[in-house]
C-alpha cells in the first residue's frame, strides 16, 4: 500500500487513494513491488480510503468472449468480493464498497454492496489479453472503470474529509526492523473480528495494538531474545507452511490459500503463507494456482543444473471456462526474471502459435538457454538458479475434469521433469 498509493518515489508509485490506475501492459521484471505477479492481464489497481464515506465501482460492458475481474481484497487479506465474467457477467454495472462500520442505504442503481473488513482496502482489476495488438481494446475498457465516492455518485454534498495519516516510511528493512510499529499503525484501520478477540486481547497484554506503546527497544535483554526467537519462530512456521500449501500432486502443490474470511476462519497461519506464496491471490473459485519448486521427483528446479519440460497429454489442457497460463519465476525473489525474448509466461491465447507434438500434446520447454528454433516457439525462458513456477487457472471449470475442489479434482497438472 505504501508502496503504490503513499510514496511517490518509490519506484513503485500508482495513484492517489480513490483514482484508478490502469496499466497498459502486462508485469515484467522490473515490478517488485509484490511478489508473484501475474503477466497475463494487464492490471487496474486502486487504492480505497473508506474513512469518510462509500466509494462506488462501475464498469462497462464487456464482450462475452473476454474475461475479467474485479477482486475487493482488504488489509485482513480477505477476498471479501467480486464483479466480473465468473462473479456478476459482463453487463455493465455499479457497485458500492463500504468500510466494516458503516450503516445506510443502498442507492438506486448499486447491483450489490461489498464490506471491507478494514477501513483501508484494494481493488484488482484485471482484464485478458489476446495478444500484444489487443492491448488497445483492453484500454477501451479500462477507460471504462469508474470508482466514486458515493457522494459524487449521488450528486450529493460531501461529506466532512477524514483526517489526514502520517504514513511511517516503509521498506523491507525497516519491516524487519520495526515490525511492531507498522502492526500497531495497521491495526488501527483494522477493527477487531469476532475471531480476532483472542489474539487482539493477547497482543493487548504485553503493549500491542491500536494506540499502544510497545517498543522493542525499551525492552530487557531478556525480553528482546524471547522476542526475536518468537518472531524467527514464526517466519520459519509461514515458510514451511508456504512450501506445504495443499496437497502434492506431481510435484505441484494444489490447494486454496487465498479466499474470504469464513475461508480462512481465524487460520493466521494459512493467510500469512498464502501471502507469501502470492500476495493478494485470487478465491479459488475465480483462479486456482498450481505452484512448484520442484519436478515430478521432488527434486528442487534448477535453471543451472537441469533442462526441464512441461507436457500436457491429448485433450488434456487445464479445464477452465476462462484461460490458463504458466509463469516462470526466480525461486529466490519469486519475481518475474529478465530474459531475451521477455517471456514470462505461456498461455492458452499462445496456443495458436505453440507446436503441438505428433501425438496432439503440448510440451513447454522449461531452461535458461534457448531450446533451438524448432522449438523457441514452445520456450519459456528460466533463470541460471533455482525455480519458482505457478499454474494459473481463471475460471476453473466445476464439472469434471475439474481442478475444484484443489486438491481433490478429478485433473492434475502433469510434473515437470528433467529433459532427456
Amino acid at each position: 500500500m505504501y508502496e503504490y498509493f503513499v510514496d511517490r518515489d518509490s519506484g513503485q508509485w500508482k495513484a492517489p487513494f480513490n483514482k484508478i490506475f490502469n496499466e497498459h501492459r502486462v508485469f515484467t521484471y522490473k515490478d517488485t513491488a509484490v511478489i508473484g505477479p501475474n503477466s497475463d492481464t494487464p492490471y487496474s489497481i486502486v487504492g480505497m480510503d473508506l474513512r469518510s464515506e462509500p466509494l462506488v465501482f462501475s464498469v462497462p460492458a464487456v464482450e462475452k468472449n473476454r474475461y475479467y475481474s474485479v477482486q475487493f481484497c482488504d488489509g485482513n487479506l480477505y477476498n471479501y468480493g467480486y464483479i466480473g465474467s465468473r462473479a456478476t457477467g459482463n453487463d455493465p454495472g455499479d457497485y458500492m464498497i463500504v468500510s466494516p462500520g458503516w450503516h445506510g442505504q443502498t442507492p438506486a442503481g448499486v447491483k450489490k454492496v461489498f464490506r471491507s473488513s478494514t477501513q483501508f482496502s484494494m481493488a484488482i482489476g484485471r482484464t485478458q489479453l489476446f495478444n500484444a495488438n489487443d492491448m488497445p481494446n483492453v484500454m477501451k475498457i479500462q477507460s471504462g472503470y469508474k470508482i466514486q465516492p458515493l457522494s459524487a455518485y449521488l450528486h450529493q454534498p460531501a461529506p466532512p474529509a477524514a483526517p489526514a495519516i502520517q504514513f511511517p516510511k516503509i521498506n523491507k528493512e525497516l519491516v524487519t526492523k520495526n515490525f511492531f510499529e507498522y502492526l500497531d499503525f495497521a491495526l488501527q484501520f483494522a477493527p477487531a473480528r469476532p475471531e480476532e478477540k483472542e489474539i487482539r486481547t493477547q497482543l493487548a497484554r504485553i503493549g500491542i495494538g491500536p494506540g499502544k506503546t510497545f517498543d522493542f527497544k525499551d525492552l530487557s535483554l531478556e525480553h528482546k531474545l524471547e522476542v526475536g526467537l518468537g518472531m524467527k519462530d514464526g517466519e520459519e512456521k509461514v515458510v514451511a507452511k508456504s512450501a506445504n500449501l495443499g496437497k502434492d500432486i506431481n510435484g505441484w502443490r494444489v490447494g486454496a490459500a487465498w479466499g474470504d474470511e469464513e475461508f480462512f476462519h481465524g487460520d493466521w497461519l494459512l493467510r500469512a503463507a498464502g501471502a507469501k506464496s502470492g500476495i493478494y491471490g485470487n478465491s479459488s473459485s475465480e483462479a486456482t494456482y498450481p505452484l512448484t519448486r520442484n519436478d515430478v521427483n521432488g527434486s528442487p528446479l534448477d535453471g543451472s543444473k537441469h533442462d526441464y519440460t512441461l507436457t500436457f497429454p491429448a485433450g488434456q489442457l487445464p479445464p477452465v471456462n476462462a484461460f490458463w497460463s504458466v509463469t516462470m519465476y526466480d525461486g529466490k525473489t519469486e519475481l518475474l526474471i529478465k530474459n531475451p525474448i521477455n517471456r514470462y509466461l505461456i498461455n492458452s491465447t499462445m496456443l495458436p502459435n505453440l507446436k503441438r507434438n505428433k501425438d496432439g500434446s503440448l510440451t513447454i520447454y522449461i531452461q535458461h538457454d534457448s531450446p533451438g528454433q524448432d522449438k523457441v516457439a514452445n520456450w519459456l525462458p528460466a533463470p541460471h538458479d533455482t525455480i519458482y513456477m505457478a499454474m494459473r487457472l481463471y475460471w476453473p471449470k466445476v464439472e469434471p475434469p475439474s481442478i475444484l475442489p484443489p486438491g481433490e479434482g478429478t485433473w492434475q497438472p502433469p510434473g515437470v521433469v528433467v529433459a532427456k
